[in-house]
């Protein structure tokens, strides 16, 4: 008798066990599930010194964390950057900033030294240069090709930017330590400090998405609003 209760008893502990874990297992599935398409951060990046675009009071901000020589940062800005405009930065709900990733070695960083420089002396035409840019950048299969120099740069500069001191960008461009390099610091620190894992990267309101193309999520992410628990 008492082997025999002992034999209920551990079958019970056992079927307790698998039960619990078939319900950690889906509550894993369903968490996994809801974090399939975005991740919180514990902040907002800050935009105070960025290229931001639209109202200064819209309630959402969002960042792009993106590369000049990224090709999907390319196709992004031609696919889901024009509808982001004209839904939501146009119309006052939302404001969008650009944040330097130098994950692409040298010529990211003589970019992001470009765009640093075109947005403190001209940064009204700051958004023509940056779409300039990217527009010059080379098929998919030769993005990976040396393209990007300080001729080339200036020319895009001199076609987009009218108030920019050509002089004064290539000497930005080439002296290390001069407050452009230190901006560009400052966004490899934002870089470090977001985790940020591939460009192009998007923060809405602190939430990081998992699918940057993913348009009806960031409408979604938009539409709650800034007090909304993400």
């Amino acid at each position: 008798m008492k082997n025999s209760k002992k034999i209920v008893t551990s079958t019970l502990v056992l079927f307790a066990t698998i039960i619990g874990l078939v319900l950690f297992l889906n509550k894993e599935d369903e968490t996994a599930q809801e974090t399939e398409q975005t991740a919180s951060s514990n902040e907002h990046p800050l935009i105070e010194g960025q290229p931001t675009l639209g109202e200064v009071e819209a309630p959402v901000s969002i960042v792009e964390f993106g590369d000049y020589k990224c090709p999907s940062c390319k196709q992004w800005g031609e696919l889901i950057f024009p509808k982001l405009v004209e839904d939501y930065v146009n119309t006052g709900k939302a404001k969008f900033s650009y944040i330097n990733v130098l994950f692409h070695g040298e010529e990211s960083v003589l970019a992001a030294l470009a765009s640093e420089s075109v947005y403190k002396q001209d940064p009204e035409n700051f958004w023509a240069f940056h779409k300039a840019v990217f527009t010059a950048q080379p098929a998919t299969q030769e993005h990976d090709n040396p393209w990007i120099s300080v001729d080339k740069l200036k020319d895009i500069a001199e076609a987009t930017a009218p108030n920019v001191d050509l002089a004064q960008l290539e000497s930005d461009l080439n002296i290390e330590g001069t407050h452009i390099a230190e901006e560009v610091s400052k966004d490899k620190e934002l870089v470090h400090k977001y985790k940020v894992p591939f460009t192009p990267t998007i923060i809405i309101d602190g939430v990081m998405l998992k699918d940057p193309f993913d348009y009806e999520k960031i409408t979604s992410l938009i539409e709650r609003g800034p007090k909304a628990d993400k």
